[in-house]
């Protein structure tokens, strides 16, 4: 069973960072393309940071200059640092996979997507 624990999550004052991890465990081939999400309440899911296994990034307009995402392949995790925290940031903050379980899958290009539980974010004013 393939699982994602998230954690670096808290409660932070406007203006602070936070770095929240990720990491993936698992029969795990090769992971494609992480990202962190988040939702606040009362609204829906939104892509906050995803990057490729190549390295390409792409962020939420949000979070752009504050927020940076990077992954360490090695070790099938995925890293979101949060500079300049806002209240308007606040929210659980889930990390996303997509994957190959195997090399047949890869060959046939037949990727899997993995959820982790969640981690809270709270920002004060």
């Amino acid at each position: 069973q393939v699982q994602l624990v998230e954690s670096g999550g808290g409660l932070v004052q406007a203006g602070g960072s936070l770095r929240l991890s990720c990491t993936a465990s698992g029969s795990i081939f090769r992971i494609n393309t992480m990202g962190w999400y988040r939702q606040a309440p009362g609204k829906q899911r939104e892509l906050v940071a995803a990057i490729s296994s190549g390295g390409s990034t792409n962020y939420a307009e949000s979070v752009k200059g504050r927020f940076t995402i990077s992954r360490d392949n090695a070790k099938n995790t995925v890293y979101l640092q949060m500079d300049s925290l806002k209240p308007e940031d606040t929210g659980v903050y889930y990390c996303n996979a997509e994957f190959f379980q195997s090399l047949s899958d890869a060959i046939t290009r037949r990727p899997n997507e993995k959820w982790g539980q969640g981690t809270q974010v709270t920002v004060s004013s």
